[in-house]
């Protein structure tokens, strides 16, 4: 049978166990995908469940669509229609466009992204307490009370001031008829978990749930997925790559799986069809050193490969040549491509040197990590616009476009037209139509409102006989978007990149996808939202050398790679060692050793700059947790440093000579 083509015994038993839950523990490069595509298929074709009855659940659009895509070309053509495989904030998206009214929401409610959140507690902040100083810590506190179900009243018995906003944040996005991405999480698992029928419906609706990556699942998620699927379900993950604590995972719901589920059959993949043995052997004895409810072990048919190497350096700078060195003589010695490289760090400032030697040595590369595409001002701008039309009460939003392009509206007419709305508790749109408002403005300023709120109107009205893409470019041209990016730009060729990254917008928002027929405005600038989250601006084209964190990294993998900056302090990160404790990071050392198939190299620094001066370091304790016998040391035996360095840059010369001309 297709289906079990190539599967190894243990991946084989996790897509044929249906009748109770099942947890999949999928070490490093295990074949999880590959399991939870072929289950999919097994349901379908085997199982007889119709695809609109699964769910297959994920983190990021990118692993969502690799997802879909292999699932689909092992189904037949007519069963491809109706099945979801979706990230968690699209699954609750979806849930609570059904259950809009059970959850309170009026009709035509909207999706504020984390950004104007954040804004909005600021303002709170300065409402309530005169400051926003604690503005960052109270949003980070509000979304941890999210993710754990707390209500305000409960938060302000913890935290007074910060549970005060939590409570003025709620109020707040009530009025705005509005929810953030957290209330994706919240309200459905709220809603599912004390309503009985809702959960019923929803079980016959999802009758069979696949987690993907469930050892990054938070509280919320981890009640959603419970309240969704009562034994129907398959999760998958590895609590050796649970490095996301930062951001709300929690390794531990793993073991708390195994104690709320008592039905549950644990299969572990351990066969790595990644790595070389020595690798696997080196990451093993590293991730060892952690705590395990359920240990396991990698191993590898790929033969036992290559020792690791220890790359010491003096300082960053002298790091980062002795790592360009090594990479341009490993491509030379083995005929690979520039694209067969990864360097990976602990944080983004460890990029500025190694880049410095890429460039100068005429190595292309390819840094991760940058801005958003839909984080980008004119993107944010647009879907604004577009978030008003549709919801006029969408005070956010107003307050980012009001005077984009300017028309007259400044800070204290915007100032004074916010106090008129909270007198009378009406949305700010709505009062730039009210008589009253003559009494507090002056009548220029009552007409700039007045015109702006006629440009709403009249473009909500056109947009019930357009499409989102049709009524998006109409906007624009009606408002002269064009002309005012050029003008805020600066300069011509600015203006015109970014007015080709508008049109790479405009692209976006009018392909098609599977659910594109009927979709209102509302589900428009709701998935703008949902599937910007992890959205970049480009794609590596596969002939540079990958810069990017060790987060970054996570379900990539590289032929070569150099890990940088095994240092005490830096790995593991003092900041994190007193907030989460070392397990993270060892995890982290782990993730990182094993996005390498052939051959891996780590390198440290025995100073670094630190508050402006250098400052002798340690080596890891990482590094002494491989096994000796493994590890080739590369500058550990003193030499004159001079010596070092003059050799460093003769031999990059001669790579140099190699590469032929400076282009």
């Amino acid at each position: 049978m297709k289906i079990f083509e190539g599967l190894n015994d243990q991946q084989r038993e996790a897509v044929r166990l249906i009748d109770g839950p099942v947890l999949v523990l999928a070490g490093a490069g295990s074949g999880k995908t590959t399991v939870i595509t072929r289950k999919i298929a097994y349901l379908v074709t085997q199982c007889g469940y119709d695809p609109a009855h699964i769910a297959a659940v994920t983190f990021t659009n990118k692993a969502a669509r690799e997802m879909r895509e292999r699932a689909s070309a092992l189904l037949p053509v007519g069963a491809r229609r109706g099945l979801s495989v979706l990230t968690f904030h699209a699954l609750g998206l979806k849930i609570v466009r059904d259950e809009a009214d059970a959850l309170g929401l009026r009709r035509g409610f909207t999706l504020i992204d984390p950004r104007d959140a954040e804004a909005l507690i600021k303002d709170l902040c300065r409402e309530r307490l005169r400051s926003d100083t604690q503005a960052d810590e109270i949003a980070q506190r509000v979304r941890a009370w999210k993710d754990a179900g707390i209500a305000p009243a409960t938060a302000a018995l913890e935290a007074p001031d910060g549970g005060a906003i939590y409570a003025d944040y709620v109020e707040r996005l009530r009025a705005y008829n509005a929810i953030d991405l957290d209330d994706l999480i919240l309200l459905p698992a709220r809603l599912l978990t004390d309503d009985a029928d809702a959960r019923a419906r929803w079980r016959e609706r999802l009758r069979y749930l696949l987690v993907d990556e469930y050892q990054d699942t938070n509280d919320g998620q981890y009640r959603l997925a419970r309240a969704l699927a009562d034994e129907a379900f398959t999760a998958v993950g590895d609590d050796d790559q649970s490095v996301y604590s930062w951001r709300g995972a929690r390794p531990e719901n793993i073991a708390r799986l195994a104690r709320d589920t008592p039905r549950l059959a644990v299969i572990k993949l351990e066969q790595n069809y990644r790595s070389t043995g020595r690798i696997l052997k080196a990451a093993n004895a590293v991730i060892s050193n952690n705590p395990h409810m359920f240990p396991k072990r990698l191993w590898s048919a790929f033969g036992f490969g290559d020792p690791l190497k220890v790359l010491v350096a003096e300082d960053e700078e002298h790091e980062a040549i002795r790592v360009v060195t090594a990479l341009l003589h490993d491509k030379f010695t083995r005929r690979t491509e520039f694209g067969d490289y990864a360097i990976l760090y602990r944080g983004n400032h460890q990029s500025r040197p190694i880049e410095q030697a890429l460039r100068e040595h005429r190595v292309p590369y390819f840094l991760s990590g940058g801005t958003s595409f839909f984080d980008r001002v004119e993107v944010r701008d647009t879907v604004a616009y577009l978030r008003l039309i549709h919801n006029p009460a969408d005070d956010v939003a107003f307050l980012r476009i009001c005077n984009v392009p300017k028309r007259e509206i400044g800070p204290s007419t915007v100032e004074r037209l916010r106090e008129y709305a909270h007198r009378r508790g009406q949305p700010l749109l709505r009062c730039c139509q009210e008589l009253g408002l003559a009494q507090y403005l002056a009548a220029p300023q009552v007409a700039s409102l007045q015109r702006f709120a006629e440009l709403i109107d009249k473009l909500r009205d056109k947009g019930r006989t357009m499409t989102p893409g049709a009524l998006l470019r109409e906007t624009l041209r009606e408002i002269g978007y064009e002309s005012h990016l050029v003008q805020a730009a600066g300069d011509s060729r600015s203006g015109h990149r970014r007015l080709a990254l508008l049109e790479e917008f405009l692209a976006w928002v009018d392909r098609p996808t599977e659910d594109t027929s009927g979709r209102t405005l509302g589900d428009v600038v709701s998935q703008l939202i949902v599937n910007g989250l992890d959205n970049k601006d480009r794609e590596p084209d596969g002939k540079s050398v990958r810069l990017m964190t060790l987060h970054a990294a996570k379900g990539l993998e590289f032929p070569h790679v150099f890990l940088v900056g095994w240092e005490e302090d830096l790995l593991p990160h003092r900041a994190s060692l007193a907030e989460s404790g070392v397990a993270e990071e060892r995890r982290l050392a782990y993730v990182g050793m094993t996005r390498a198939r052939q051959t891996l190299t780590l390198s440290y620094a025995r100073r670094r700059r630190r508050q402006g001066g250098a400052q002798e370091t340690s080596p890891s304790r990482f590094l002494a947790e491989i096994p000796a016998e493994d590890v080739i040391w590369d500058g550990r035996d003193e030499k004159p440093p001079e010596e070092r360095l003059a050799r460093g840059e003769s031999h990059l010369k001669s790579l140099r000579g190699l590469l032929g001309p400076e282009s």
